[in-house]
């Protein structure tokens, strides 16, 4: 297993090499000037001139380069132009909440979406298979910010039973440790005995995630269903039910465990997408996480933070694919030995 993963880790890094030159590259060669983006269209020249001598943008561009790959080696992303801030503190900041918020929506689209698929299997052809599919067909094809706007207006302002945004009741005064609310909230309630600061980062989440995990629900309920009706026709599942063993073990222990590799790899793949792709859900509840964060760096031409955002979320994706590489030598021991 130790072998496995230093192979893999040594293959991230011509991936991450790419992932940074890109970054670089598409943003320095794009039109704009980002020392007039900082100091607005009113800046006098020697004043540019100035900005652009400290930022290094009087120098050639293959120096610009060698001097990014060193900071970037030590995960220094620069200074952010809108802010002022460092870009690796901004990240550390408001990374915590869009982690916070693509783990809750994953794991309810994880665990709803395969026990869909297991049940629409084992029903094939039943009501219930032709209604799970339908609404996964439904769900896949929704647009997340009309579900996000929907789910507001029906939970949020004519049930009144959930909040429209924010990830924190604004009466609360609440200091964040690890800066995930839902981790921050049961430390004070092991250490002060009061669960409503847990209760409420939990209240402010549902709707987020839900609304988030719509679309990877859906495609993990169609996967599974269609890996377990390939895993229960083999002869071994029929051995096992000629043999009287119980149709739940033979679904959750035989069936599902040897159907569960393109189903992890789909995880992987939407986890990924919810960490980079969650920036409509994160505008629309005022979410304070990285993608809105990004989408206003994007606007501002924030260089610096555009380009620290992308290497960051894309080592992310490349981490997360890592740890499928990894999972898959667990569910199938003989692809390690592969």
């Amino acid at each position: 297993m130790g072998r496995l993963i230093l192979r893999r880790i040594v293959q991230l890094i011509p991936t991450l090499f790419g992932v940074v030159t890109l970054a670089f590259f598409m943003l320095a060669l794009s039109p704009g000037d980002p020392a007039r983006v900082m100091l607005g269209e009113r800046a006098s020249q020697a004043r540019l001139d100035e900005l652009r001598t400290q930022l290094g943008l009087d120098r050639p561009l293959i120096e610009q380069y060698g001097l990014y790959l060193s900071r970037v080696v030590q995960f220094d992303f620069g200074t952010s132009i809108k802010s002022g801030r460092a870009v690796t503190e901004e990240i550390a900041d408001l990374f915590p909440a869009t982690v916070e918020l693509a783990l809750a929506a994953m794991v309810f689209a994880s665990f709803t979406g395969i026990v869909l698929g297991v049940l629409a299997a084992r029903k094939k052809n039943s009501l219930l298979d032709t209604a799970s599919m339908a609404a996964a067909l439904i769900g896949v094809s929704m647009p997340v910010f009309w579900l996000a706007l929907v789910m507001i207006m029906i939970f949020s302002v004519g049930l009144n039973l959930f909040p429209t945004g924010g990830r924190m009741n604004i009466r609360y005064y609440f200091t964040p440790i690890t800066g995930f609310y839902l981790l921050d909230g049961f430390i004070v309630l092991l250490r002060e005995g009061d669960p409503k600061y847990l209760m409420s980062a939990l209240h402010h989440l549902v709707l987020p995630a839900v609304a988030l995990g719509t679309i990877p629900l859906a495609i993990i309920a169609r996967v599974t269903r269609s890996s377990m009706l390939e895993v229960l026709g083999q002869d071994y599942i029929k051995t096992a039910k000629s043999s009287g063993i119980p149709d739940f073990k033979i679904t959750f222990v035989y069936a599902l465990r040897n159907a569960l590799l393109p189903v992890v790899t789909v995880i992987g793949i939407q986890f990924g997408l919810l960490l980079s792709g969650a920036i409509l859900t994160e505008t629309i509840f005022a979410w304070p996480g990285i993608g809105k964060w990004l989408y206003h760096a994007i606007e501002a031409r924030d260089y610096p933070a555009v380009q620290g955002g992308i290497i960051v979320i894309s080592t992310v994706f490349v981490l997360i694919n890592l740890l499928v590489d990894l999972l898959y030598s667990v569910i199938n021991p003989r692809i390690r030995l592969q």
